[in-house]
């Protein structure tokens, strides 16, 4: 949570308003370590980054013509500490999430970012995430979300 602490006065500053004081949060993280599919990055025993690499697909991501039947990792609640970002924490938490879907034998990974977040939206093509369109998430009423799927070899 001390990296959320860091990381949340920084998007809201820029736009960004996808997370606040109440999401995400000490819950759910605890739900991701309980079901072993929370990642960190550290440097020198500090965390710099989080993610979650999960198959919970959003039942909205069928509004980009998804078929959420079909199994993915999606990558949910990325973060870098703000003294790390631009030093590929993010990319190695991507490149994590590649390594869990070939683990799995799943060849698609999926995710949304908020369509004010510049810094996903320049990474995800960079990492050959192809854009797949903008949703809205019931759970976060009011925000609009853009999709990025890509698909492995």
């Amino acid at each position: 949570m001390a990296i959320i602490r860091r990381v949340v006065p920084a998007m809201r500053a820029s736009g960004n308003l996808q997370w606040d004081d109440s999401y995400p949060n000490p819950e759910v993280f605890g739900r991701d370590m309980t079901l072993a599919q929370l990642w960190v990055t550290e440097d020198e025993g500090r965390i710099t980054g989080v993610a979650a690499i999960t198959t919970d697909q959003e039942p909205e991501y069928a509004e980009v013509g998804w078929d959420l039947t079909e199994l993915a990792v999606v990558v949910h609640r990325l973060a870098v500490d703000p003294d790390f970002q631009g030093s590929g924490v993010a990319t190695a938490l991507m490149r994590q999430a590649e390594a869990v879907a070939l683990e799995r034998g799943i060849r698609v990974l999926r995710l949304d970012t908020n369509a004010r977040n510049e810094a996903t939206q320049k990474l995800f093509p960079k990492l050959g995430y192809a854009f797949a369109g903008e949703i809205g998430l019931g759970f976060r009423p009011g925000l609009r979300f853009r999709c990025y799927e890509k698909r492995l070899a």
